[in-house]
């Protein structure tokens, strides 16, 4: 049996591949090494997997998650797992390399990654060869949720917004300028807060305003990001995430601006790890 698990710092969404049966999902929280030790780990595993999965039985793990970008941070995640099964192989990767496996399979192209934040890359169809760096919600994630959010809520604080946009906003939410500062600059996590933003803004996509934001948004994402790829406009290019999802006919007319076809749109990894590995 195969187990693939997607996370990020919030969530791990996990699938067992099962051979001639259906496939089985669960859920654990997010296990990004940045936020949770060995111990956590363990711990985690222990209480909400152990009840779902026979570890004899399975033989290969594949963990994605944000933060496994280095060796160190790898083995946080690695042992724990290798220590819980074993009789599995454990491969630990990072997420972009989920999101150019699932979006592009054995086929060359750029992936990209648009969620609460953004990141891409040049895939060869085994491996990443290019990465423009992704730099954090700070002075990056163009087209990201973060993103969005930050542009949109910056509006509303400096008070730039079209009335009707305001006022909607104001009815939707509690939110105020002193609560909306404290949230981003005194309390956890600012970034998910900002991104936190993107469900209002969802449902506002048919004012002018909104659609100019979200589209200028994207358009930056390809500035910053995907135009910095050798041969860009002769790559499929393929995204994932909720963002993208939520927006993909907007995304599509940014990508054909810049000359850029776009090959998929999917909404999580999941489906396309799952064909990966199946067929590996």
């Amino acid at each position: 049996m195969i187990l693939i698990a997607d996370s990020g710092s919030t969530k791990t969404d996990w699938t067992l591949i099962i051979p001639e049966h259906e496939n089985r999902s669960f859920q654990t929280i997010g296990m990004n090494p940045y936020f949770i030790d060995k111990e956590g780990i363990e711990k985690e595993l222990e209480k909400n997997l152990l009840p779902f999965v026979n570890q004899q039985l399975i033989t290969k793990v594949f963990f994605y998650g944000s933060g496994c970008s280095s060796i160190q941070k790898k083995d946080v995640i690695r042992e724990p797992l290798e220590g819980f099964f074993r009789m599995a192989e454990v491969e630990v990767e990072h997420d972009l390399l989920a999101a150019a496996r699932a979006l592009c399979g054995k086929e060359a192209g750029i992936a990209c990654i648009l969620g609460t934040g953004s990141n891409s890359c040049l895939y060869d169809g085994n491996d990443i060869l290019e990465n423009v760096p992704s730099v954090g919600y700070l002075i990056g994630d163009e087209g990201a949720g973060v993103y969005i959010g930050k542009m949109f809520i910056s509006a509303y604080l400096r008070d730039e917004l079209p009335p009707d946009l305001k006022q909607a906003f104001e009815s939707a939410s509690p939110m105020r300028f002193e609560n909306i500062l404290d949230a981003i600059y005194k309390q956890a996590f600012p970034n998910r807060f900002l991104a936190s933003f993107s469900t209002f803004i969802a449902t506002q996509i048919t004012h002018p305003y909104i659609y100019q934001l979200i589209f200028d948004s994207f358009n930056k994402f390809f500035l910053y990001q995907v135009s910095h790829y050798t041969g860009y406009k002769t790559q499929p290019l393929s995204c994932t995430g909720s963002v993208a999802y939520i927006y993909k006919d907007i995304f599509i007319k940014v990508a054909e601006n810049w000359g850029v076809k776009v090959d998929k749109i999917l909404k999580t990894p999941m489906e396309g790890l799952i064909s990966y590995h199946k067929n590996a």
